[in-house]
């Protein structure tokens, strides 16, 4: 559909309506071209009925066609404006926004998440390490999107309709969700191997015991999700199965092989260099996830309780009651 708007009524915006309908009847993509006027308000519509599905690559291209060649080439000395609308048109414009957004987005959450991490456990490599983590299951995701869906591997057994191409709003969704889970299940994660190494400071075991401690919770927290995820994906409509199969999968690797396989045997590999802190950023805050200062391995005197220092904390003294 073209909105023409201007002086409808002079010459050259008739010729231009009238060259603007002939180059829209030559085009094979429409079906059909009609022009309803409105000269009481100085308006004009131009409507092109796509030859098939309105949201095709083939009917956005024919917006692009409209817009850089069809009315240059006739509006260019015309009293009045014409501009595309519509559904191609507001996927293509959709499309164009989403486009040149999402480097932005991603830019922004990867800088803020990198920023909070190195606020909280006060470490370059553990902000580094834990970013990449994330991305690995969002990545993942996309992966197994385009295979399943726009590939069709495995779409037959599953119940899902194979199509041309992935719903446009998917990516960034997707990333925003998962990468915010994920999140959620690294700092739940690190936080419990950070207490442990700051009061033993011996960092495999302090991996072993994050591990085990919050295993249990990450594991039935994913179910949990996998489950209510899965639910869109049995739906019947392909952007709802595309946005739960992803979600599901997505949550599944990263409670499975990211944070049970690859962030323990990264931060292992690391070892003491997973608490990297250089000199230049040490007047960053101190900010603390709950941590409490408990002393460890506390033995008992006569006349109090005096606990062995913790790395990086003071000794505590608790006395007995008479």
């Amino acid at each position: 559909m073209v909105v023409i708007d201007g002086d409808i009524n002079a010459a050259e915006t008739q010729a231009a309506m009238a060259g603007l309908q002939e180059k829209l009847s030559n085009d094979s993509i429409f079906a059909s071209v009609a022009v309803v006027p409105s000269p009481d308000i100085n308006l004009a519509v131009i409507y092109a009925r796509v030859a098939g599905d309105t949201m095709s690559q083939e009917a956005m291209e024919s917006v692009t066609r409209i817009r850089t060649d069809y009315i240059p080439a006739t509006f260019t000395d015309a009293p009045a404006k014409a501009m595309v609308t519509g559904e191609s048109a507001f996927m293509v414009d959709y499309n164009t926004i989403t486009d040149d957004y999402t480097p932005i987005i991603f830019t922004f959450v990867l800088a803020l998440s990198f920023i909070v991490l190195l606020l909280a456990f006060r470490s370059i490599v553990i902000s580094a390490t834990a970013i990449i983590m994330n991305l690995l299951s969002v990545g993942a995701s996309y992966g197994l999107i385009v295979l399943v869906f726009q590939k069709g591997i495995g779409a037959g057994i599953l119940g899902f309709t194979q199509v041309d191409s992935i719903e446009s709003w998917l990516p960034l969704f997707l990333f925003a969700v998962l990468f915010g889970l994920s999140m959620d299940y690294h700092v739940f994660l690190l936080s419990r191997v950070r207490e442990h190494y700051k009061q033993h400071g011996n960092n495999a075991e302090s991996v072993a015991f994050g591990v085990q401690s919050t295993g249990k919770l990450i594991t039935g927290a994913a179910l949990i999700m996998v489950a209510v995820f899965g639910g869109f994906a049995l739906g019947d409509m392909v952007m709802m199965q595309q946005m739960g199969f992803g979600l599901a999968v997505a949550v599944f690797l990263d409670a499975t092989i990211i944070r049970c396989v690859l962030v323990p045997a990264t931060m292992k590999l690391l070892g003491k260099y997973n608490w990297y802190l250089p000199k230049w950023l040490e007047w960053i805050p101190n900010i603390s996830l709950g941590e409490q200062p408990v002393a460890a391995h506390a033995t008992t005197g006569t006349k109090g309780i005096t606990g062995q220092t913790p790395i990086g904390q003071t000794p505590i003294t608790v006395e007995e009651e008479d």
